[in-house]
């Protein structure tokens, strides 16, 4: 049972979201993880001015999954998502692709798989929860089996401290300069949606 990560990451906040997700849908007994970043649309010159090509390099590790390996989300049982928000909604290389996906939409190849997502943004009230509920558009337009972070993942519902995740996703807050990174809450949130990701696809794959 395969579960697999896909994401883009700008300063490395969504990378460390995604690997405690990933940790968290290793604990599942027969799943396998396998982390993809997804392609960068920006030039080298713009991500040095951001700050971001120095930050990039901590997880250049991880594969990128090409446009032309889309094929590779059908080969997986769930798919978690990963993007920061931009203005409410899902980042450009995200959309990019996802918008290379058409094929995979025509045949139905993943229909029925697990879908769920996980972002982050600047600021507590940046657009968290839109940015999920308009991922899951794309999901349900591929017919997938969409789950959220359940509030039997009682970190949510604290009120002594700032933090993301909701209902709809594990999330973190980093910052205006991305110096917050992601607190134990939060990326025991993203531990916690990866293990019932897991959880769900091996009840549907038995």
């Amino acid at each position: 049972m395969k579960v697999l990560l896909v994401y883009y990451s700008t300063y490395g906040h969504l990378h460390r979201m995604m690997e405690a997700a990933a940790e968290g849908a290793g604990e599942v007994e027969g799943a396998v993880t396998e982390m993809r970043r997804v392609p960068e649309t920006l030039p080298e010159t713009v991500l040095k001015k951001m700050g971001a090509l120095e930050a990039q390099r901590q997880f250049t590790h991880v594969e990128i999954c090409q446009i032309s390996q889309v094929d590779m989300l059908a080969e997986a049982d769930a798919i978690i998502f990963g993007s920061p928000t931009r203005y409410g909604n899902m980042c450009a290389q995200m959309r990019q692709f996802l918008d290379a996906t058409g094929q995979l939409w025509a045949q139905g190849a993943l229909v029925g798989k697990v879908g769920s997502v996980i972002t982050s943004s600047a600021t507590q009230h940046g657009g968290q929860e839109s940015t999920i509920l308009s991922f899951h558009t794309t999901l349900l337009h591929h017919g997938m089996v969409i789950v959220g972070l359940p509030y039997t993942y009682a970190g949510q519902s604290r009120i002594d401290e700032v933090t993301g995740c909701s209902p709809y996703g594990a999330s973190t807050i980093a910052g205006r300069q991305g110096e917050r990174w992601p607190t134990a809450n939060e990326l025991e949130g993203a531990f916690f949606q990866g293990r019932h990701v897991a959880e769900i696809a091996s009840r549907l794959a038995g």
